[in-house]
């Protein structure tokens, strides 16, 4: 307890919260924290806002969007994490929370983790379904790559393609395959590419690297522009080991550099090869057939016989047929005819006409028997209405008041009085009678 001479120093919440900002800000500049993401949230703004606890606490954190565009994946609940940042205190709230900087997934590396969330967002939107992918041509005339010109990746390209087809054209574009700014540089050329170079064939090609050297190839952009081209995709990064996510969304994937030259061309030697077998194949074929005809031909014209005779029995069969189908279609038009007859006796019986008459007579009675219905109806209502008039008059204040009777109402209020004491003298009144009203003025009052 503070002693009587001295007074107690009071703080406003402003100074106390100032403080233990300060207190705490300089004290925790920076620090690791390990924890469980819960209540994430990303609104419009960018930032990116979560609670990062585990089994006995929790603390509030926020990372602002220039920290948040550098992260290679996006935070999910449940997730653990090692974050580092600087503690502080958010006044309006009277809360503190760690502000981050630096952002990793426990048991998994970030690009890792970045690689199958995107990869799994492009799956359920269908990139990767095998049914829209576009076939490669065959022996395509004019290709375009799209590489670093000064990487191995072209040379070992080129190489394949001058040895096995040399007179393939070969269209160079170049990009930078690794970086920040390599994604954007790939998505361009196959925007260009697609507008302005009548090609056959795309190729996507670089060497090898580490998971952070493809990174490129793994950007959601880069995957969206693969499947918007018109023009077939074959994606080579990297070796036999590596996959991308380009490859997955590629109409075609080879292994390496190499190998999308040797998927692209056959052997121009080889091609020669089976053009010239099947060149022998078709003149074999074509003469064994026409040998086999020849025998056919021969062995029908020594079974052909004079036809004049076939002809006369045809037209003998034609004669008696054609008579037959005489006889069978008088027959037919015969009974037709009488089957006429009955129908049209039928139909005279039951006449349109005579219907219509019946109807008609029972319409007039009908209109007749509705018109006296109606008037006597009306006469009816009539007598009633002027019964209820007579009952309507009879109950209506008016006819009391013909009788001598009046109606007395308070001013300015205009209340029926019933009592006399529901007045004071001197107070107006208004008086009304069958004919007209009074206006009065109250001298005397007499309650009993």
């Amino acid at each position: 307890m503070p002693s009587e001479n001295k007074t107690p120093q009071v703080y406003s919440v402003s100074e106390l919260t100032e403080k233990l900002q300060a207190l705490l800000e300089d004290h925790f500049d920076f620090v690791w924290v390990e924890g469980e993401i819960s209540n994430f949230s990303k609104p419009a703004s960018g930032h990116y806002y979560m609670v990062l606890k585990d089994e006995k606490a929790q603390i509030r954190a926020v990372m602002f969007r220039l920290q948040a565009r550098y992260l290679k994946f996006l935070p999910e609940n449940g997730m653990k994490v090692i974050a580092q940042g600087r503690l502080t205190v958010y006044a309006p709230r009277g809360e503190y929370q760690i502000i981050l900087d630096y952002l990793e997934p426990m048991g998994v590396g970030a690009l890792a983790l970045a690689f199958e969330q995107l990869k799994k967002k492009l799956a359920s939107q269908g990139v990767f379904d095998k049914e829209i992918k576009k076939p490669l041509p065959f022996l395509p005339q004019r290709v375009a790559v799209i590489t670093s010109p000064t990487g191995a990746a072209i040379r070992d390209f080129l190489k394949i393609i001058r040895r096995r087809f040399a007179n393939i054209e070969i269209i160079i574009v170049p990009v930078r395959v690794q970086g920040e700014e390599s994604t954007t540089d790939m998505v361009e050329a196959l925007d260009l590419v697609n507008r302005e170079l009548n090609v056959d064939v795309i190729i996507l090609t670089r060497g090898g690297g580490s998971l952070e050297d493809l990174w490129a190839f793994n950007r959601e952009e880069l995957a969206l522009a693969i499947r918007n081209s018109h023009i077939p995709v074959v994606s080579a990064v990297g070796h036999e080991i590596d996959f991308t996510i380009a490859d997955l969304a590629a109409d075609f994937r080879a292994p390496t550099p190499s190998a999308a030259a040797e998927l692209l061309v056959v052997e121009k030697e080889t091609l020669l090869n089976r053009l010239n077998d099947m060149q022998n194949r078709l003149v074999s074929g074509i003469g064994r057939n026409l040998k086999e005809l020849n025998q056919d031909l021969d062995r029908l014209a020594k079974r052909v016989k004079d036809p004049r005779k076939r002809l006369a029995d045809t037209w003998m069969r034609l004669d008696e047929i054609h008579t037959r189908l005489a006889r069978v279609m008088d027959l037919i038009v015969r009974d037709r005819r009488i089957r006429l007859s009955m129908e049209k006796r039928s139909l005279l019986l039951h006449s349109p006409l005579n219907v219509m008459v019946s109807i008609k007579q029972r319409l007039d009675f009908q209109r007749n028997s509705l018109g006296y219905a109606m008037n006597s109806c009306l006469g009816e209502k009539q007598v009633s209405l002027s019964l209820l008039e007579k009952r309507i008059k009879d109950l209506s204040p008016l006819s009391i008041l013909n009788r001598g009777y009046s109606i007395t109402r308070r001013l300015p209020e205009k209340i029926v009085l019933r009592d006399a004491s529901h007045v004071k003298r001197g107070e107006r009144i208004q008086v009304l009678l069958a004919k007209g009203g009074l206006e009065c003025r109250v001298e005397k009052l007499e309650p009993d």
